[in-house]
């Protein structure tokens, strides 16, 4: 068995897609209890890695809608 692309050098929509992917077949119920148990570590992982990223992605966002003269745009940028 392959080893599994370490989460840290992920892109967000490569760890949402593996995450997609692992709830998948978490739901089906037809991974063994140790599979399952496993799945759902790599799972929790995926998901703090692509919170992170969003989070990154957003102070991002918020820097370059703040401008550098420190006030605030306009029209805030919206998300949704």
């Amino acid at each position: 068995m392959s080893e599994p692309a370490d989460i840290a050098a992920m892109s967000f929509e490569t760890a949402l897609s593996e995450l997609e992917q692992i709830v998948g077949r978490l739901e089906s119920g037809q991974a063994p209890l140790e599979d399952s148990i496993r799945l759902y570590e790599r799972g929790a992982a995926l998901k703090a890695h692509c919170e992170k990223k969003l989070k990154e992605a957003s102070l991002r966002v918020e820097k370059i809608v703040v401008g550098a003269g420190g006030a605030p745009s306009a029209e805030p940028a919206e998300f949704g």
